[in-house]
């Protein structure tokens, strides 16, 4: 993508938020249950992650006008007033000390840079290139925090799925000890069956409530990636708990590990913001190397001021602001520095280290990044097949619950058989929501692995 494109898709991103939260949200609330796209959505202008990387780009700019104001005009006006005791006044050219004496002056004074070897002009460039890195990280923290909050929304969804298994799972349990009880009664089995029952039931309730509190935990975790408070600070607990909705799905998508990694050096933020700081750090031993030249201004200046020079008539009014002069002048300074003990020299020295450490990161960062995609890819693989696997063995075990319950009933099957068989389904279905959790973090992990812009971005 060409750099202005670019330049104009990261402003894109920088008021997005913005745009989002006016017409969905308000400032600290948003209507329940949530859904991915809406909450992907309210964390772009609450993430607290994103909101400080668009305070570095302000802060940036701030950094470019004052860089700037070294090549415009500066004016600046000098006032000066004073009062001397008469005592000290004797060997002034007054025709009497009966009075003190109040001297005064004001001046305007404009000063105008023409040429510094070009510190300025690079400095400029070092900041606007620092700033488009700002962007770009801004971009990046847009990225890792809608990864986060889809990996999180993921997570609340399978802790809620996992309470309905276990409910399911409890739910059968208890069906189950009626008709061990039920045969019981009828004589066609022993307590031992009814008393199997209740542990089986009394040792499913903790998995339950640990559920429970993992989903609480998930929610909480959620809002802490989306921003969301009830109140003006974090500390301030909502009104309500956090409700979602959606479904934890595993939608097939294909990748090839070779455009994969392609596409990730091309397009990942943080290389491109590596890029522009190495610009800038060529930017900035021009700068450098300036000290070793001269500095030339213009200047202009007019004053007012009272006149001490001139002698007064008798009985004057020493403090009358009449007697005055004023005038202007103009010139040219110029200031070069022989010698400054080297310090130009370790300036120098200092921002070609600079330079060096950036290029240094940029090469760690490819390769981080390209095993970063390979690991992204391998989970992926790994998360597809567990998904095909898993929902073979559920459908396996739901068939084996069915027969046992048909054997049991016939009485050609024993109470554990049924007990094992809903276990197995419990695990199997459970091992099923871990895949189908595991693949969608995958594919999201994947996306921004390889450099692609969330796709409540895209769809923008």
């Amino acid at each position: 993508m060409p750099r202005n494109r670019r330049h104009h898709f990261l402003l894109a991103l920088a008021t997005l938020a913005a745009l989002s939260a006016l017409q969905l949200f308000s400032p600290s609330a948003f209507s329940q249950p949530l859904d991915l796209p809406a909450a992907l959505r309210y964390a772009l202008d609450h993430n607290y992650a994103i909101l400080e990387a668009r305070e570095r780009i302000r802060e940036q700019d701030g950094v470019i006008l004052q860089v700037k104001s070294d090549l415009l005009p500066r004016a600046a006006i000098a006032a000066q007033y004073t009062v001397t005791d008469k005592s000290l006044g004797e060997n002034l050219p007054m025709p009497t000390t009966a009075q003190n004496i109040q001297d005064w002056s004001i001046g305007i004074t404009i000063t105008q840079l023409l040429y510094a070897g070009g510190g300025p002009t690079a400095s400029i460039a070092t900041q606007k290139n620092l700033r488009e890195a700002a962007l770009l990280d801004l971009e990046s923290a847009i990225n890792a925090a809608l990864l986060d909050v889809r990996t999180r929304f993921y997570n609340a969804l399978l802790a809620r799925e996992q309470i309905k298994v276990q409910e399911e799972n409890l739910k059968l349990l208890e069906e189950q000890h009626t008709i061990a009880k039920n045969r019981h009664d009828a004589g066609a089995a022993s307590s031992f069956d009814v008393l199997r029952a209740q542990v089986s039931i009394a040792n499913a309730q903790p998995n339950l409530i640990r559920a429970r509190n993992a989903c609480r935990n998930a929610l909480d975790q959620l809002r802490r990636s989306l921003g969301y408070t009830a109140g003006k600070t974090p500390t301030d607990a909502p009104e309500k708990p956090l409700e979602i909705t959606g479904t934890l799905d595993a939608t097939p998508a294909t990748y090839d590990l070779a455009s994969s990694i392609t596409a990730a050096l091309e397009n990942r933020p943080e290389l491109k913001r590596l890029a522009r700081l190495t610009e800038a750090g060529e930017s900035a031993i021009t700068a450098a190397k300036s000290g070793y030249k001269p500095t030339v201004a213009a200047f202009g200046n007019y004053t007012f001021e009272r006149d001490m020079a001139h002698g007064f008539p008798e009985n004057v009014n020493l403090n009358n602001f009449g007697y005055q002069i004023n005038g202007w002048n103009i010139g040219v300074q110029a200031n070069w520095a022989i010698f400054d003990g080297r310090a130009t020299a370790g300036k120098v020295a200092q921002a070609r280290s600079r330079l060096d450490q950036t290029r240094l990161q940029t090469s760690d960062a490819a390769l981080a990044i390209e095993v970063e995609v390979r690991q992204s890819y391998n989970a992926l693989q790994e998360a597809a097949e567990l998904v095909d696997a898993a929902q073979k063995v559920t459908a396996q075990a739901e068939e084996a619950l069915r027969l046992a319950n048909s054997r049991y009933a016939a009485g050609t099957a024993t109470q554990l058989d049924v007990l094992t068989t809903q276990v197995a389904l419990t695990e199997s279905r459970l091992n099923q929501l871990q895949a189908n959790y595991s693949y969608a973090v995958a594919v999201a992990n994947l996306r921004k692995a390889t450099g692609q812009a969330d796709q409540i971005l895209v769809a923008k």
